[in-house]
């Protein structure tokens, strides 16, 4: 466990301490900590002095520390530790940031950034949380509450120009630990049709983290959404991994994951081992990140920016895009964030096309939080050599994949050279540099619908589909001149007109129905 300075209330006021030392004291994020909480011996259990409870309350300013812990001593004894906070919520100017402060928690383990120490974390989502052997509130581990330095951490992420004032009250109840909890992971295959397109919504909530839907909610909106498979990305936390196991199905692939909520932006861990967190608790400046990349792939699993122009505090994408497994560039409803993603997108795909990097495989997912929210609008249909984890991951890491709006829009993209080698969605096709590609795009489910397709010029074809929604488009093109196809199928604009290549202040195109990865092109002598 760090030891960590013994700090006054007043400490945190003043931010008496450097962001440098901060990062010693905690081994990376930034956070200080208060003075202990110290709890006695607990009485016998079945005595009015089975519970003890103790307050500690303070007052931070603009300019806080990114984390707040207060140490926690817990006697042995104790069967279920409860806390419960609150914080000032003055009025601020327009355009202000509020207060707002999330919670969480970490056991006599430790507070090592990316420790064993991890026991919850729930953001600004709830108020209050309990954690036993048996059962812990959502977002929160069960297990012992074992005798040691717990910490309980705020993460003051807006701080009001008046500062804020906080409280937290902690309860730990004596008594015998009862049976321990057996987490239920979900199988890392299901049936599936051998090699075919799988459809699958890589970013969801729960009421595991700050989401309204219960797993079981999300597991049936994934199967009401014709979907195969489901990645389960709670912020910050593990705890829903082992609640999965029986939503899943021989219908329905659950993969284990998290969003990694930082203060630089959010990432995607899909395909975590089960029960393992990822931490968050660090900005791109502290050059870690890379660290916790590297544990999710030792796992198998893929590294995704998310939604990286989302305007909220902290969200927006700010580690840059090397080493990715992918980013997304569809979150959600189509917005002018997706549009902005989408174009940041395929600027790295002609960088890749000029230096022979790896190229970034563009996600869709719906970051779908409440019972209002669609899941898999939209979702990614990956071309996978079974439903299974390792298939799945595969398929979306090699960019074998596009996006979908919904299960009612189906598209095929394929180039063929003259010499009759054929290409799909991630693969390279290699010909003579003045060979000709036929490209075809077939679609079907978007009626009046927009089909383009872009070379690394940019756009270079457009044309509508009819009113049933289903076309055929082909276009011919050489690796002479184009070095990477892709394809976009947009709904009308609003007025029901198809939308146009244009410059000024009013959107050129309606919103994205299908987005495909690209087929890439090579020359003979590449």
């Amino acid at each position: 466990m760090n030891s960590l300075p013994n700090v006054r209330p007043s400490d945190i006021a003043n931010h008496d301490f450097s962001r440098r030392a901060l990062l010693a004291a905690l081994g990376t994020g930034a956070g200080i900590a208060l003075a202990p909480m110290v709890f006695a011996e607990p009485a016998r259990a079945d005595t009015a002095d089975a519970a003890q409870t103790k307050k500690i309350t303070g007052h931070l300013v603009p300019g806080a520390p990114d984390f707040v812990y207060l140490p926690v001593v817990v006697p042995a004894g104790t069967a279920k530790i409860s806390v419960s906070y609150s914080y000032s919520k003055p009025s601020v100017p327009a355009g202000t940031p509020g207060n707002a402060c999330d919670i969480g928690i970490f056991d006599a383990r430790g507070i090592d950034v990316g420790g064993e120490g991890f026991r919850g974390w729930s953001g600004g989502f709830r108020t209050e949380f309990s954690i036993s052997r048996p059962e812990a509130t959502p977002g929160y581990l069960p297990g012992d509450v074992m005798p040691g330095t717990w910490h309980i951490v705020l993460g003051p992420y807006q701080v009001a120009p008046q500062g804020m004032d906080y409280e937290v009250q902690v309860t730990l109840t004596a008594g015998e630990p009862g049976a321990a909890f057996t987490p239920s992971y979900p199988a890392t295959s299901a049936k599936g049709r051998g090699r075919d397109w799988y459809r699958g919504d890589c970013h969801l909530h729960s009421v595991y983290s700050d989401g309204h839907n219960t797993p079981e909610q999300v597991a049936a909106g994934a199967r009401a959404g014709k979907l195969d498979f489901m990645v389960s990305t709670d912020h910050n936390t593990s705890a829903s991994h082992g609640i999965w196991g029986p939503l899943a199905g021989e219908d329905l692939l659950i993969i284990t994951g998290e969003e990694v909520t930082t203060r630089n932006g959010h990432w995607l861990a899909l395909g975590t081992t089960p029960g393992e967190f990822i931490d968050w608790r660090y900005r791109a400046r502290d050059k870690v990140f890379e660290k916790f990349q590297d544990r999710v792939r030792e796992a198998g699993g893929l590294t995704v920016a998310a939604h990286m122009y989302c305007p909220w505090i902290g969200s927006e994408w700010k580690f840059g895009l090397d080493g990715l497994d992918g980013t997304e560039v569809w979150t959600g409803p189509w917005g002018w964030d997706d549009d902005a993603a989408v174009s940041t997108w395929d600027n790295l795909l002609a960088d890749a096309a000029r230096t022979g990097k790896k190229w970034l495989p563009a996600f869709g997912n719906s970051d779908a939080h409440n019972p209002n929210h669609v899941i898999g609008w939209p979702h990614n249909v990956v071309l996978a050599d079974g439903l299974s984890r390792d298939a799945i991951l595969a398929g979306l890491k090699a960019g074998r994949s596009w996006i979908a709006e919904s299960a009612d829009v189906n598209l095929t993209f394929t180039a063929k050279s003259a010499g009759g080698q054929k290409a799909g969605i991630g693969d390279i096709l290699k010909a003579k540099p003045d060979e000709d590609i036929t490209v075809t795009v077939d679609v079907a489910g978007v009626p009046n619908g927009t089909v383009r397709l872009f070379t690394d010029e940019g756009q270079m074809l457009q044309t509508t589909l009819p009113a049933s929604g289903s076309g055929t488009v082909t276009w011919v093109t050489r690796p002479e001149i184009a070095a990477y196809l892709r394809a976009e199928v947009r709904h009308p604009m609003a007025d029901g007109k198809p939308g146009g290549t244009s410059m000024g202040p009013s959107l050129s195109f309606g919103p994205m129905a299908a987005l495909t990865n690209p087929i890439w092109l090579r020359t003979n002598q590449d």
